[in-house]
């Protein structure tokens, strides 16, 4: 989740860049940039680390001009450092992009064979070259945009500025947002609205496919086709927080609905359908990955539900043993790990005390140590022989969401990656295994439409004392999960338990006044899963159930349809109506859901 601002009108640019990228902080970045038109001279300025490191150095080199762009990154393709920072320049084309190009790899062979010279890692310098090879070619810097977009698969929010046309910029966009605000004598360019609040309220976004000519005296946007698209400004009346908000009233449910967009910059960011899953980013060396004979997954909290599907997805894939403990736990037993062991650490902030401890355990061992983190650069990133990041961007609220379903696409990709490296998944297999996860975005936006009648729900649960939550399999983590998500942030006591061990305990709490939500896909474990439903009916239980396929013996007004979707994948979509049934229950019970009591968003203690 990087931040892109873009700038022409009468001030002086570079200001206005730094403070626009000041306010799109809260995205994370380890990188950031500008690069500023003055006439037709093009002055850059780059650098690691935070903004501030960028404003020492123009305050030692200032830039000026009256055009810009600007860009705070997180590592895709290439770590941090001031070569892959943005911008990127070829020629006199300078360009900016949050995304992911899925076929740069052939882009990139084609370019060094006709003799580019590239200055970095990453996948966004491909297309400045793209772009100037057009425009020195004699080609109008609008056409020479569509030309190159039309060349380049995946996700981008793309802002161009070139030194032969110093009275444009020009933007173009696909599934990575991109927002234009119009000013007097002046105009604006952002990847989120807070960046543009202390200059302008009147803005636009763009959709996808579209391009758009920017202009101090305004702008126009083009379809795909080049017809002209008629899109009046509208009004922002949101203040500084309720725009980073997103006009949500919490972040927890802006969080929840940002969840599309974090799981397809997780499958961006590590696949393609062409290429299979990526391990780019991972300094593991493959061979070592397909040795491994064992493998200890080691979470705290959600984590350590998400590395419970990490088990089901890793045996059942890749069909190597897996083990999972609490991170709190692991250090303080004996565990046996040795030179064919991979120790998988799965966390949010790269933070975790206990997670840290644990991989500490794992290297005296000798064990290969792999980290799924969202965190670029933290602690556990750094001691890690290998990150699988996920791509969810800054996660606000301290019950996470959109970490959790980007940590299990990441294991979920790991798994089949291992699959494939160590012979168990045919590449037939695994190419479908891919193909479902492209439509992983989809189907979660489809259970996001479950979010009305969820509240309703949630209001006849929201003054209960007690909530059981029950699964099955590969989804009774999601029953975990469920439960805690509800006594974080409603403070009502919650459980979650495999449905097959509910009448081994949990049965003698049933009655009429306790609510039980049902984990019910049409899986194999169906059948027993309804058996158990059964018997909580038998006891007067009140039953939510969430299936993909209901039947005419469930109550229509507690029942919850998601998509039908794979086995493997089922553990993402059916967390999503959890997480908004306990943000609906604590918004009735008037908790502060997104910093709930004695909780931190980083538990940086043991």
């Amino acid at each position: 989740m990087c931040g892109i601002v873009g700038y022409i009108g009468g001030r002086d640019a570079a200001p206005v860049l730094i403070d626009s990228l000041r306010k799109l902080e809260y995205r994370g970045y380890d990188s950031a940039g500008i690069a500023v038109l003055n006439g037709r001279r093009v002055s850059r300025r780059r650098s690691q680390g935070k903004l501030a490191r960028l404003e020492t150095r123009l305050a030692r080199a200032p830039v000026q001009g009256h055009a810009g762009i600007g860009h705070t990154r997180w590592a895709t393709h290439g770590g941090p450092s001031e070569a892959n920072a943005h911008p990127h320049r070829a020629g006199g084309t300078v360009v900016v992009h949050n995304g992911i190009i899925e076929n740069y790899l052939d882009l990139k062979g084609a370019l060094l064979g006709r003799g580019a010279e590239l200055t970095s890692d990453t996948d966004t310098e491909l297309v400045a070259h793209l772009v100037e090879e057009k425009v020195v070619g004699g080609t109008d810097l609008l056409e020479a945009v569509r030309e190159t977009v039309g060349e380049i698969h995946g996700s981008y929010a793309l802002v161009f500025l070139n030194r032969r046309e110093p009275h444009r910029l020009i933007v173009a966009k696909n599934a990575s947002p991109i927002v234009i605000g119009a000013g007097g004598g002046e105009t604006f360019i952002a990847s989120d609205v807070p960046a543009l609040l202390e200059y302008t309220r009147d803005v636009a976004f763009l959709e996808d496919g579209e391009i758009a000519e920017v202009r101090e005296d305004g702008f126009r946007i083009l379809d795909a086709d080049a017809r002209l698209v008629a899109r009046p400004t509208r009004r922002i009346t949101w203040d500084a927080v309720a725009a980073q908000k997103g006009g949500y009233r919490h972040f927890m449910l802006k969080e929840i609905h940002e969840q599309p967009q974090a799981v397809t910059d997780t499958l961006r960011g590590h696949m393609s359908l062409e290429s299979g899953v990526s391990l780019a980013e991972i300094d593991l060396a493959e061979e070592q990955l397909a040795r491994t004979r064992k493998i200890h997954l080691v979470g705290c909290g959600t984590a350590w539900h998400a590395a419970l599907v990490g088990k089901f997805l890793i045996e059942e894939l890749a069909r190597v043993p897996a083990e999972v403990d609490y991170g709190s736990e692991f250090r303080h037993r004996t565990p046996l790990l040795g030179p064919d062991s991979l120790l998988l650490l799965v966390s949010q902030s790269g933070e975790t005390a206990d997670t840290l401890a644990a991989l500490e355990v794992g290297r005296r061992q000798g064990a290969g140590v792999l980290s799924v983190c969202n965190v670029v650069d933290s602690s556990l990133a750094r001691k890690s022989d290998g990150v699988f990041y996920t791509h969810a961007g800054p996660e606000i609220s301290v019950a996470s969401t959109k970490a959790f379903t980007t940590q299990l696409t990441a294991l979920y990709l790991l798994a089949v990656r291992l699959g494939r490296l160590n012979g168990q998944l045919e590449p037939d297999a695994a190419t479908r295994l891919l193909e479902d996860a492209t439509r992983l975005p989809g189907w979660i936006e489809a259970a996001l439409r479950l979010e009305e009648r969820v509240a309703e729900l949630a209001h006849g649960m929201s003054h209960a004392d007690d909530v059981l939550y029950l699964g099955r399999g590969i989804n009774y983590p999601i029953a975990l999960e469920g439960a805690l998500k509800l006594k974080e942030i409603s403070y009502i006591h919650a459980e979650g338990y495999p449905a097959g061990e509910m009448k081994h305990g949990p049965i003698a709490l049933i009655d009429e006044s306790m609510p039980v939500v049902m984990m019910l896909p049409r899986d194999h474990y169906y059948p027993k899963t309804l058996g158990n439903l059964r018997e909580v009916e038998a006891r007067g239980g009140n039953v939510v159930i969430v299936t993909d396929e209901p039947d005419e013996s469930m109550a229509a007004e507690s029942t919850l349809v998601v998509p039908r979707v794979p086995y493997h994948l089922a553990p993402v979509v059916l967390t999503i109506p959890l997480q908004l049934l306990a943000y609906h229950i604590a918004v009735h019970r008037g908790t502060d859901v997104d910093q709930p009591r004695n909780l931190a968003k980083s538990v940086t203690v043991e």
